[in-house]
């Protein structure tokens, strides 16, 4: 995470095409210097009276280039081996100092790039560093015969320590730049991929949503239509015999509630396919509204239950939801009152009090069939709970099961 501590991270190991790489690389380097240290012979560049033979010489470059061949993958042990064969090879007077010099930087810049261990790669260099600065002044007192005369020693080693200087300070800093880059990437790759999950996990719970929201309102839309189509067929069978009008009454309003079902079923599935579906807001049956609360009422009325339905106060313009989830409110606990209550006697109020809507809906039966876990009830307590109301469902004093809900609402204010 960006919050951890900068050395707490490992770097990752090389990848398969850069080990490759390296290899090649070393190969190639190894090469170039060989060839330079033929060319230096030729030309006489370093020639110093205590020169290695010529087959001593060239394993020395092969000892300080080859290991490049491995500079990514063990950064550490090829930082030393090459810091050793490059004093090895200047002590024993090789002629080939450029291609073997620019390795030694290379080594220490890898060091610093690709160290997994950040103390232990920071000291190594340190250390790598001071030793070659050691080294430098050791050579200049060892060979300083051979150098020349004391103001061309002076410049000679002047020289030598800023070349140096910049050179080494260069590669310290560059395999610090580019391990801080490799870290950044990491941490970007890390907060993508929590990006990712947390957008996977929004998705998921969206699905759920989803899932929920249609469950519900198929349950709203479809089981009060069944549950009063399921009673009165009931009751047709009964009185199929004894009272034929009253079983052709009932089949009739199954009929009516068959169809009423399936145009609102029809409804909700077009709605659900619509781009636009999906908010709360929203009701998948547009008309569905506190306006049509005497359609329930009627369809109680046509199950053989005794219905009072009643208005309390001046009706005021609702919001569209709110209206919405009246209706689907005193739609369910009427379902649940025809479903389980076995009731005869069925009480709807509505008022409009002062800033609030109160609905009532009261039967005489023997109790409530709303569980705590039933969706029925769970649908009741989100659509009172977008409206900042409160639900009230129990036994009633005087017997039967009661559900009370409260509205707030601004007047004057229709959405």
């Amino acid at each position: 995470m960006a919050s951890e501590n900068l050395d707490d991270w490992v770097r990752p190991r090389p990848t398969a095409a850069q080990r490759r790489a390296d290899v090649w690389t070393g190969l190639a380097v190894a090469a170039v210097a060989v060839v330079n240290l033929f060319l230096a012979r030729r030309s006489g560049f370093y020639e110093l009276p205590h020169r290695a033979a010529l087959a001593e010489q060239i394993c020395w470059v092969l000892a300080t280039t080859l290991p490049l061949v491995v500079r990514r993958s063990h950064p550490d042990v090829v930082a030393v081996l090459i810091s050793i064969a490059f004093v090895g090879g200047q002590f024993r007077g090789s002629q080939e100092q450029q291609v073997t010099t620019g390795v030694l930087f290379a080594a220490i810049y890898t060091l610093g790039a690709w160290g997994r261990h950040r103390n232990r790669s920071r000291f190594l260099r340190l250390g790598i560093i001071v030793g070659m600065f050691g080294w430098l002044v050791l050579s200049f007192v060892i060979f300083s015969r051979e150098l020349g005369d004391p103001a061309e020693r002076a410049s000679l080693a002047f020289n030598a320590l800023v070349v140096n200087t910049v050179f080494f300070a260069f590669c310290h800093l560059m395999g610090d730049a580019v391990w801080n880059g490799a870290r950044q990437r990491h941490e970007l790759e890390e907060q993508a991929a929590e990006l990712r999950e947390a957008q996977t996990l929004v998705a998921e719970r969206a699905v759920l949503g989803e899932r929920v929201r249609i469950a519900r309102e198929l349950h709203d839309v479809v089981a009060h239509h069944v549950s009063v189509m399921g009673i009165q067929a009931s009751a047709a069978r009964r009185a199929m015999d004894k009272d034929p009008a009253r079983s052709r009454t009932a089949l009739t309003a199954v009929e009516e509630g068959a169809r009423t079902a399936v145009d609102e079923l029809r409804r909700m599935l077009g709605a659900l396919h619509s781009p636009a579906a999906g908010t709360e807001a929203q009701d998948v049956v547009p008309n569905a509204g506190i306006d049509r609360l005497p359609e329930i009422t009627d369809r109680a009325r046509d199950a053989g239950l005794t219905v009072r339905y009643a208005v309390y106060g001046d009706p005021v313009p609702l919001p569209e939801s709110l209206s919405q989830a009246a209706y689907r409110i005193v739609q369910e606990a009427v379902t649940n009152t025809l479903k389980h209550a076995h009731a005869k006697a069925l009480d709807v109020r509505v008022r409009y009090l002062s800033g609030e809507l109160e609905l009532d809906v009261t039967d005489d039966g023997r109790g409530s069939s709303t569980s705590d876990g039933g969706l029925g009830l769970v649908g009741m307590r989100e659509r009172v709970a977008v409206h900042d109301g409160a639900l009230e469902h129990g036994p009633h004093p005087d017997g039967g099961y009661r559900v009370r809900a409260r509205f707030p609402y601004q007047a004057g204010v229709v959405l």
